[in-house]
This record gives C-alpha cells, structure tokens and sequence, in this order.
C-alpha cells in the first residue's frame, strides 16, 4: 500500500490509553451510577461488580485483533477478513452511520450539565455542544498526534475530578445506607447490568485507529488492558460513593455526581461538575470522530464509500474526506435539533442497535481469527454472548440498521448495474471496431 493511501503511524502507549478510556469514561459516568442505584438499591454494586470483571474480555478482543491486524476499517476489516468484504462494509457503515448521531448527543449531554450548573438557556447548550463538536472535528483535522497529546491531559482532568468525588464522598458514606442490600429484590439488579453495558461500549472505536499506532502490539494489547482496569475501576468507585451516601435519593439519578461535590466545595461544586460533564464528551467525541473519519477513508479505499470520503489532508495527512462527511451529519443533526423535528431522548435510541452490531461483528470475527490464541476465543466468544444478550433490548432501534442495510443494498444493485452496463458498452465498441479492421 503506496504512502499516499495510508495513514501516519504517530499513536503512542500514553496516547491509545488516553484515547481507549475516553471512548469508553462517557457521559455514563454522571448519570448510570445514579440510575442503577434507584432501580436495584445498594444491590446495584453486584451489577457493577459484574460488569467490572466483563470489561477485561471485551476489550481485549478488540485489543487483540488490532494488535494483529492493523487498519483503519477497524471492525469493519476484522469483519472482512473473518466472513466477506460485503460483511465488512455493512459494519463500516453501521459504526459510520452510529457516529453522526451519537456525537451531538455527547455534545448535548455535557452541554446540559454545564449548563444547568450555569442556569443558562437552550440556546447556549447548542452553542456550547457545537462548540464541542467542532473541536472534535478540528483536533483529528490537525492529527492523531496532537489529538493524543489533547486526550491526554482531559483524561487527567477527568481522572483527576472523579478521584476528588469519591475522596470527598468517604466521610459522607454510612453503612446504614446499604441497607436493606436489595430494596426492589434480586430482578432489578439483571435490568441494571443491561443498563450498565452501555457504560462499557467503545473499545471497537480505537480499533480504527489501529493503522497509525507506532507499536500495534504494545499499544493495542498493554494500552486497552490498562485502560480496562482504570476505567472498571473509576465506574464501580464512583457507583460505591453514589449508593454510599445516598447521593442518588437527594441530587437525583441524573446529578448525584453534582451533589457530592458540592456538598464537600458548595456552589462551585456544580460549576467543576458542569465542566467534567464537558470534558468527559468532548473526549469521547474526539475518540469517535476520529474513529468514523478513519472508517469513511476505510470505506472509500475499498470502494465501499464515495471516492471524496478518502481524501487525506495534504497538510496533516489526515482523512479529510471522512471529516466533511462527519461535518454535514453534525449540521444536519444539531439542526433537526434545535428545530424540534427531534428530541434527545429519540436521538439517544437511534444508534444503539448499530453500535451493538457493529460490537458483535468484531466479536464473531474475533473468535474466527484469533484461533491461533485460545484465550483469544475464549475472550472473544464471552464477549459475543454477553452483547448478544443486550441486543434484544434496543426494540425499535432495530430499524436504523434495517434502513442502512436496505440503502447500501439498493446503491449495490445501482453500482453493479452500471458497471455491467459500462462492460457492455466497452465490449460492444470493441466488437465493432473489430468488423471496421
């Protein structure tokens, strides 16, 4: 593959950690520890517990499969080697198709906190959530490099946050407020780890990514293993501070982070708050519009996607292409928005059956390549089982891959009909200038 059809290798160890947990360390942070707790109590904790020790498996399928088989179509290639190009491009446009939608509803929901803790307006959580969108897009336009660098130092701003919120919770903690352990009985706690689940979706994003990491074994394998630990290990944390000092039965499910701080620092708890709620998605969105603009080149090298979505940035080489495309889905979406054609609640729903499917593509390829490596397939098929449990939960969300799958079907049958008739033409011509000799 010739330089000008591949991406730089500039990703470090530092840099792919920073970029695996800000994929993951999402908008869930502030709002699913508070959640869990009102539907299964302090039971909760077993939900998380569970889904701590998961989380090694599922990322280090995606880990391992990066490790070997470097590229920019992530899943998608891993898909495409294991089955058929047509498997891989179906999952390249479930993940590219999941982004435009899943990124304005980062944006908006860090916006949200910024700006409850602000008492600002509607008008200012859309400017601020394109504001964030646009950084988004710019960090990975200038390159992976810096984008690393930047993902970096809001990872410890996060890091640093959630550290000062369980420190300040401990002396609020009593262990009266553990019991009773399950107030609801034992089948809530069941409903809260599907919920949870989706606090641990996002190792599949780094994989397209996989192409410009200077060291694709140590980077992939040892960052996502280290990654995995420091974000289990944040998320059961901050769920034990959460149900602890019953911060979810005073600030509510979708504030209990804010209540904790600001009980330890007062009113400016709310505003340091607002701010994490605004770094943790703009690190998620940094994390998968890279992932999505790199997916779109992927794509359009294979000549799955238009042929403007491979341009590389003759500046930054970066994939350009990919970015405007990404660019016109944020407009579009963030209009809708702000037009009320559209809430958040319908926006939040829409890419959860594409991201898990996308999830299970990587899986299923995963216990199909990584054959040679027993651990491999059996991290790959726990994985598998345990996304393919959640998916029936995603309901009407369904139809979202349904519709992609029918436009790419529709375009498929369009393209070969001309290439058939472009043959034809050729041949015909060629017929013809033989009887003219």
């Amino acid at each position: 593959m010739s330089n000008e059809h591949k991406l730089q290798s500039t990703i470090g160890l530092p840099q792919a950690i920073a970029l695996y947990i800000g994929a993951v360390l999402g908008s869930g942070i502030l709002i699913v520890p508070g959640l869990a707790a009102q539907m299964a109590g302090p039971a909760s904790l077993l939900a998380w517990g569970f889904m701590t020790l998961l989380i090694l498996p599922m990322a280090l399928s995606m880990g391992l499969l990066s490790a070997k088989f470097p590229n920019a179509g992530g899943v998608s290639h891993f898909v495409t080697l294991a089955f058929s190009p047509r498997a891989g491009a179906y999952i390249g446009w479930f993940f590219l198709m999941s982004v435009p939608i899943g990124a304005p509803v980062a944006a908006l929901t860090g916006a949200g906190y910024m700006t409850a803790a602000m008492g600002w307006g509607e008008e200012s959580r859309i400017l601020l959530a394109t504001a964030m969108l646009t950084v988004g897009l710019v960090i990975n336009w200038i390159g992976m490099k810096v984008a690393g660098r930047i993902q970096i130092a809001v990872v410890i701003a996060i890091v640093a946050v959630l550290i000062f919120a369980i420190a300040a919770a401990l002396p609020q903690m009593k262990t009266v407020h553990f019991i009773p352990f399950a107030p609801h009985g034992w089948l809530p706690v069941g409903q809260a780890a599907a919920i949870l689940f989706w606090c641990f979706i996002g190792w599949e994003a780094v994989s397209h990514m996989s192409e410009e990491f200077a060291n694709p074994q140590r980077a992939a394998v040892k960052g996502v293993t280290i990654a995995a630990v420091i974000v289990g290990l944040f998320y059961f944390l901050t769920a034990l501070a959460t149900v602890g000092t019953q911060s979810y039965l005073a600030g509510g499910s979708d504030a209990s982070l804010v209540w904790v701080i600001s009980r330890a620092i007062g009113p400016w708890g709310a505003v340091i708050a607002g701010l994490t709620g605004i770094f943790i998605c703009t690190a998620t969105i940094i994390a998968y519009a890279g992932a999505a603009s790199r997916v779109a080149f992927a794509l359009s090298r294979q000549g799955h996607a238009f042929r403007w979505m491979g341009m590389l940035s003759r500046r930054f080489h970066t994939p350009i292409g990919g970015i405007a495309f990404l660019t016109v889905c944020f407009v579009i979406i963030m209009s809708l928005y702000s037009s009320g054609a559209i809430s958040l609640t319908s926006l939040i729903q829409f890419p959860n059956a594409t991201f898990i499917l996308t999830y299970l593509g990587g899986c299923a390829a995963g216990i199909k390549l990584l054959r040679g490596s027993r651990w491999g397939v059996a991290i790959s098929s726990v994985s598998f089982i345990s996304t393919a449990v959640v998916f029936p939960f995603v309901g009407w969300a369904m139809l979202y891959p349904c519709l992609i799958s029918m436009a790419l079907w529709i375009t498929g049958r369009i393209r070969r009909k001309r290439t058939l008739s472009i043959t034809a033409s050729a041949i015909t011509e060629q017929e013809k200038a033989t009887v003219h000799h």
